[in-house]
């Protein structure tokens, strides 16, 4: 059987057997060139990085326009860098699913991977002396919503933050905490140029990693560690940018049956790892043939050729008007809603969830009925067509072995971008009103009903990882099948008045009290949740 470690320059016949792309070059020499001049550093080591980022740079790298490779710096789980980058010298499969069958590619571009926190010191004096380098243009981030929190659901300060901004940036504990650390010893070394590039999944994301730095920064300003100059220097964005992006690849955890199916290629590192921090990674990683990467061209120290590997380089308002088209409107609203009704029902496909009649109709009304009418069309990629192909093709393949309980992750984090954003063009347009809408106020009635962690069979399960989720399943968890009596307002005001969570108080929008009706609906009785949906979906609906 064929190694990922095995020598595809000079024997490239097993890999070429086992149906396996090989990298165009020879991967020492990208590490030797990464070590004298590293270009690109990339935080977060999961399996989006692996399927897209890393496939941008070997793309880049094949075609000669690249001969450095990517430093990948995990700062959450030191067993993704220890188990699945280090045994296999950096390199993995990408496993693209297409509907009939996987293309498969040994990716080569990562030339070095850091485990780097507070609690490995070593790591953090690694990256740190990369940063230090006046080669170094740019970081990417793929480190999931949750790793920019720097307040609760109060807008308090967590106790990390706390704890970094008081303290010695070198006992920084939170991403964003190390993040502002390295840029100050890029600072110190020589107030040298760099890109700070937040591509995970969220609206405005270059507006959050700047507003989460300059507020670690600020704060050492006021608690006199750093000069103003530091301050100056991140402000300025010919020094330091924070460009903004948009990220479109379904990227489903490693699947036991695509490592199967490599194995009976005749492939021999396939094996999937479930660590102790609930990370579910393998040597190889799926995802779907469909992906779109739009990213502000703002580089002061330059960049690569990115647009040659497919990415669409562009100006602020044309990403802001990609992402806000996909992120609170074409895909993750229809996405997350999948999600929490998929946990609901018993679902355990994504999939399966997009030929259901009811959840195919939801998804549908949802995006064609009421997203659309407020998108704004961004130019490089038409909206309608974006719905057409995510509700036709990418989420009806069954060779995506996605879950419900994957995309029902930190959901709280989720809902006021999927659906807050939305709301706030409802309320501020002139014609729209957003007590009209109706799958939108039933899809956060389902959250609500979600958070209770009963499904619709009156059956416990547990929720997925949520950082809110203890918090907010307070005010629901006494609650009963058949409470047909309960006041249901004193449960869910807290919820749905928290302006932190939806970008407005949902009563004050006209939608708390619909948003009440349809949770009382879905707790009326077993199968309850299902029958609203339904209801909802013939009587509501318009596709």
């Amino acid at each position: 059987m064929v190694k990922l470690t095995d020598d595809y320059l000079n024997n490239p016949a097993p890999f070429e057997d086992a149906g396996i792309k090989l990298p165009q070059f020879n991967q020492d020499e990208i590490v030797k060139h990464t070590n004298e001049a590293p270009v690109w550093v990339h935080f977060g080591g999961g399996n989006l990085f692996r399927c897209f980022h890393s496939v941008i740079a070997q793309d880049l790298i094949n075609k000669g326009e690249l001969d450095s490779g990517i430093v990948v710096a995990d700062t959450y789980d030191d067993e993704v860098i220890n188990k699945v980058y280090k045994p296999y010298n950096n390199r993995f499969l990408s496993v693209v699913m297409k509907k009939n069958g996987f293309d498969k590619e040994l990716v080569a571009s990562v030339a070095n991977s850091i485990y780097a926190n507070s609690k490995n010191k070593a790591g953090l004096d690694e990256l740190k002396q990369i940063f230090e380098k006046p080669s170094l243009q740019f970081a990417t981030f793929s480190i999931t919503e949750k790793g920019y929190a720097l307040k609760d659901i109060d807008g308090n300060l967590t106790k990390g933050a706390e704890h970094d901004i008081n303290s010695n940036p070198d006992e920084a504990v939170t991403n964003m905490g190390i993040i502002t650390k390295l840029l100050l010893a890029r600072y110190k070394a020589g107030k040298y140029p760099i890109a700070m590039v937040s591509t995970d999944n969220f609206s405005q994301n270059g507006k959050r990693l700047e507003e989460t730095v300059l507020l670690i920064a600020n704060g050492w300003l006021k608690n006199g560690i750093v000069d103003q100059g530091f301050v100056d220097y991140l402000s300025d964005s010919q020094q330091v940018s924070f460009p903004w992006s948009m990220i479109d690849r379904i990227t489903p955890n490693p699947s036991e049956t695509v490592a199967k199916q490599l194995a009976n290629d005749g492939i021999g590192d396939a094996a999937i790892i479930h660590t102790d921090k609930h990370t579910n990674i393998a040597p190889f990683g799926n995802t779907e043939e469909t992906h779109y990467l739009v990213i502000e061209d703002s580089f002061p120290n330059g960049r690569p050729k990115l647009e040659d590997a497919g990415v669409l380089m562009t100006d602020r308002e044309t990403v802001n008007d990609a992402d806000q088209m996909k992120v609170t409107a074409c895909l993750n609203p229809l996405h997350t809603s999948l999600a929490i009704f998929g946990c609901l029902l018993g679902f355990n496909s994504i999939a399966d969830e997009a030929v259901d009649e009811d959840l195919f109709k939801m998804i549908k009304n949802l995006g064609y009925g009421e997203d659309l009418l407020v998108v704004k069309d961004p130019g490089i990629i038409n909206p309608k067509e974006f719905i057409d192909t995510l509700i036709e093709k990418r989420l009806p393949n069954k060779n995506i072995p996605d879950t419900p309980q994957r995309i029902a992750s930190d959901t709280s984090q989720k809902v006021g971008i999927r659906y807050g954003v939305t709301l706030q063009h409802y309320v501020d347009d002139p014609i729209l009103n957003p007590a009209d809408l109706e799958f939108i106020p039933m899809i956060i009635a389902g959250w609500c009903r979600y958070l209770m962690a009963i499904d619709d069979e009156g059956k416990a399960f547990v929720p997925s990882p949520d950082p809110l989720y203890d918090q907010l399943h307070k005010y629901v968890a006494d609650i009963k099948l058949g409470d047909g009596e309960l006041d249901v307002h004193e449960k869910l005001e807290p919820i749905l008045s928290n302006k932190s969570i939806f970008g407005n108080d949902l009563y004050e929008i006209g939608l708390g009290n619909k948003i009440e009706n349809y949770f009382k609906q879905m707790i009326s009785e077993p199968g309850a949740v299902r029958e609203t949906i339904h209801q909802t979906v013939m009587e509501k609906g318009k596709f």
